[in-house]
C-alpha cells in the first residue's frame, strides 16, 4: 500500500521553536509512525494513537494543538469520535480527517461536525504540511477559545450592507469605546458570537485573550475545575478565569446557566475575585464581561428562574442582534461572502449561485438564520454540480431536510417492536418533540423533563440525536 505521495516539492519548514502538539490517529502502524516521523522533523511534539480508545486517553493526558483522525478504526470509526468530541464541547482545536475511500457524505458529515480539513490517501507531503500550516494558523487566529466551544469559521464581523446592518456595526463600535459589560439577545443563529469577537476586536481588550464559556454544555457545579483552575501538589492547572485576565469574557447561553453557575457568576462580578479549587487564597479577577441569551431574560427573572441581582448586574448596555428575516436584502452578499470564506478556509470548490437560485432563499424562511445559511452554502457546495449553484439545486437541497415529526403531528408507538426497542423509538421522538419546543435549548430541555443536563447529554448521544440538525432539519416546517 502506498503510504505517502513524494512526488511533490516539500515546503520550506515551520518556525518549531513554538512546538505545537499533534495527536495521530490511526490504526495502521505504518502511516502512523511515518506521520509521527515527518511532524517531529518539522519540529512538532508528536502523539500517535491506534484506535479510538487510546485518542481518548491520549487527549485527557494532553491537550493537542491538532489532531489528525483516520476514519475507519476498529473499536470506533473516526466520525463517532469526531462527534463526540463536538457535542461535549471539547473540538477546540483543528481536526483533521484521513481517508482511503472517502465519500462526499463523509466530507459533509464531518466539516458539519466541525472538522477543519479531510484529505485522501495516500497523502501528499505538500498538502500534510500546508494543511498543517493553515490548520495552526486557523488556531492561533481564534487565540483562546475555550473547552464546550466551538467557533467554526472565522467571520472578522457582521456581514451585510442593509441599513440594519450598518446600524448593529456602528452601536458595536460606539459600545466598544467604553468599557461597560453587554448582554446580547437574538435568535439562535443570528449571528450573536460573531458579534461578540466584533466588541472585543474594537474594544480596549482588543490585545488580550477573548475567553468564551458556554453555558448550555457547562456548568460550576460539574466544571469547576475548568472554569478557576486547581491548585494540586503545588502545581496549578490555569482556569479560563486565569487565561482572561485583563481581556473579554463571553458567557454564552447565560440563560441556560444552572443555579450553581448562576450563583457562581453572581460572586465572581460582584466582587471582582474567585479561588482555585484547592487553594484558600483569593485571586483578583478583571475582565470585560460580554454575556448573550436567546430567551427573554425579564420574563425569565419575573419566572423566577434566572436570579434578578444578576441580570441588573449584566444588563449595563443591552444590544438586539438582528434575526435574517429582519436583513433578508444582505442575503445575496451574505451567500457571496460564505462562498468565498468556505473556498478560502476549508478548499471547497468555487460555485456561483443563479440570479434565480438568489432569489429563492431570499424568500426562504431562514429560521435558523445565518447558521442555517451557512450550512446550506456548505452543502451546496460540496454536492453541486458544475460552476454554478442553480434554482434546482437549492430545491433539492431543501427537499433533502428528513421529516420529524412536529408537536402538532403527535409521537407515533411503534406497537409491533420489542419492548426495548419500543422503548428507545419513543424516548427519540418524545426528546425530538422537546428540542423543537424549546428551540434546540438543552438547558431548557432538561428543566422541562425533570432530567440532569449530562444525564440528557448521555442520553441524546445514545439516541444519536443531534439538537443542532433537529433544528435545521424543522427550520421551514
Amino acid at each position: 500500500m502506498q503510504l505517502l505521495n513524494t512526488m511533490d516539492n516539500k515546503p520550506s519548514q515551520f518556525n518549531a521553536s513554538t512546538m505545537p502538539h499533534i495527536l495521530v490517529v490511526d490504526d495502521e502502524p505504518d502511516i502512523r509512525h511515518l506521520l509521527q516521523e515527518i511532524l517531529e522533523d518539522e519540529g512538532y511534539d508528536v502523539t500517535v494513537a491506534e484506535n479510538g480508545e487510546t485518542a481518548r486517553q491520549a487527549y485527557k493526558q494532553q491537550q493537542p494543538s491538532l489532531i489528525f483522525l483516520d476514519i475507519w478504526m476498529p473499536d470506533v470509526d473516526g466520525i463517532t469520535l469526531l462527534k463526540e468530541w463536538s457535542e461535549d464541547g471539547n473540538l477546540n482545536m483543528p481536526v483533521i480527517m484521513m481517508s482511503g475511500h472517502g465519500t462526499v457524505e463523509t466530507a459533509v458529515e464531518a466539516t458539519r461536525l466541525g472538522a477543519f480539513d479531510f484529505i485522501e490517501k495516500p497523502l501528499s507531503l505538500a498538502k500534510l504540511l500546508l494543511t498543517v500550516d493553515q490548520a495552526l494558523d486557523s488556531e492561533k487566529t481564534t487565540r483562546e477559545t475555550p473547552a464546550h466551544s466551538h467557533q467554526g469559521l472565522i467571520v472578522s464581523e457582521p456581514v451585510g450592507r442593509s441599513s440594519v446592518m450598518q446600524r448593529l456595526r456602528e452601536q458595536i463600535k460606539r459600545i466598544a469605546e467604553h468599557d461597560s459589560w453587554v448582554l446580547l439577545n437574538g435568535e439562535a443563529g443570528s449571528g450573536i458570537s460573531v458579534a461578540a469577537h466584533y466588541l472585543h476586536s474594537n474594544s480596549h481588550q482588543r490585545d488580550k485573550n477573548f475567553v468564551e464559556i458556554n453555558l448550555s454544555s457547562l456548568s460550576y457545579s460539574t466544571d469547576a475545575e475548568e472554569i478557576t483552575g486547581k491548585l494540586s501538589n503545588q502545581t496549578l492547572t490555569q482556569g479560563l478565569l486565569d487565561k482572561v485576565q485583563g481581556g473579554t469574557l463571553f458567557l454564552r447561553n447565560i440563560d441556560e446557566a444552572d443555579d450553581a453557575s448562576q450563583n457562581f457568576l453572581l460572586s465572581l462580578l460582584q466582587s471582582n475575585s474567585f479561588q482555585h479549587i484547592g487553594d484558600s487564597s483569593t485571586q483578583n479577577f478583571k475582565a470585560r464581561i460580554i454575556s448573550s441569551s436567546h430567551q427573554n431574560l425579564e420574563k425569565l427573572v419575573e419566572e423566577n428562574k434566572f436570579r434578578k441581582d444578576l441580570f441588573y448586574l449584566i444588563n449595563v448596555v443591552p444590544l438586539h442582534i438582528p434575526s435574517l428575516r429582519e436583513h433578508r436584502e444582505d442575503i445575496p452578499d451574505l451567500l457571496n461572502y460564505y462562498t468565498n470564506i468556505l473556498v478560502n478556509q476549508e478548499n471547497l470548490p468555487y460555485r456561483h449561485f443563479s440570479l434565480a437560485a438568489q432569489n429563492r432563499l431570499r424568500n426562504y424562511e431562514w429560521l435558523g438564520n445565518i447558521r442555517e445559511l451557512t450550512n446550506l452554502v456548505q452543502r451546496l457546495l460540496i454536492t453541486a454540480a458544475g460552476n454554478e449553484i442553480t434554482l434546482e439545486d437549492v430545491e433539492s437541497a431543501i427537499d433533502q431536510k428528513a421529516q420529524i415529526s412536529t408537536p402538532e403531528e403527535g409521537i407515533s408507538i411503534a406497537y409491533d417492536l420489542p419492548l426495548r426497542e419500543a422503548r428507545e423509538h419513543f424516548e427519540r421522538d418524545y426528546l425530538i418533540h422537546q428540542l423543537i419546543k424549546t428551540g434546540g435549548s438543552i438547558g431548557n430541555v432538561a428543566k422541562l423533563i425533570g432530567m440532569e443536563r449530562t444525564h440528557l447529554y448521555r442520553k441524546l448521544r445514545a439516541l444519536n440525536i443531534d439538537p443542532k440538525k433537529v433544528l435545521t432539519d424543522n427550520s421551514e416546517k
